[in-house]
């Protein structure tokens, strides 16, 4: 059987399958491929090779397999409240740059976050942590949201900023907490984006992208629609 790194795709067109495929569940429509994805359980059995990583909020709202339209053995989803960046986190995403080549990792959070949530109202004096873990989630998110939290606005406002501004963070943190991971990016093997699920829209917005990724992944798009 053949090694799953040979079938790794480039990050651009990860992204275009990506963005391809948030553009079909938007219109409530699900790919061939996604629904018939389960009868390639056997041939995943003796490994997988997905093509893109997916670092997202734990949220049950935000599937990425489904917000994707992707199926089985598609992507490698890490999951965690906050789409907060701990070791484990950094480890299991080189895991599958190393295994399985992924060029293209996506720190996805979402509107209505309820973690960059907790994280304002503790730092707005409001209601602590329940407990030392979820303070540690907690204590992830406060930095790069402090000062908005300080700054001057409505309680939506703030929580749309300080949810962009979380996920920007992980995906510094995870570019450059790691040798692995930023060898990968040095040499144009691996790509982090942001991105940012809307609840109220099913729509995922890509941002913090390379601008030649970006623009290679629109003309990928483009030729399909020829």
């Amino acid at each position: 059987m053949s090694s799953p790194l040979r079938h790794a795709i480039r990050h651009d067109e990860a992204l275009a399958r990506l963005r391809a495929g948030n553009i079909r569940f938007t219109q409530n429509v699900r790919s061939i491929e996604a629904l018939t994805s389960q009868y390639r359980r056997d041939a995943l059995v003796a490994g997988q090779a997905p093509f893109a990583t997916v670092l997202s909020c734990s949220d049950s709202r935000v599937p990425s397999e489904l917000v994707f339209d992707c199926g089985l053995g598609d992507l490698f989803v890490v999951r965690v409240a906050g789409n907060v960046v701990a070791p484990s986190i950094v480890g299991s995403i080189e895991f599958a740059a190393a295994t399985f080549g992924t060029e293209l990792v996506v720190v996805m959070g979402h509107t209505r976050c309820g973690a960059v949530a907790a994280t304002i109202d503790v730092l707005k004096g409001g209601n602590s942590a329940p407990s030392e873990n979820v303070y540690d989630i907690v204590d992830r998110i406060r930095p790069s949201i402090a000062e908005i939290v300080r700054g001057i606005g409505n309680d939506e406002s703030v929580l749309r900023a300080a949810t962009r501004a979380n996920i920007r963070a992980s995906a510094d943190h995870l570019r450059h907490s790691s040798r692995i991971i930023a060898g990968r990016i040095a040499e144009g093997r691996l790509v982090v984006v942001g991105a940012e699920y809307a609840l109220e829209t099913g729509q995922v917005d890509f941002f913090d992208v390379p601008e030649s990724t970006l623009w290679r992944a629109s003309s990928i798009e483009g030729r399909r629609l020829q």
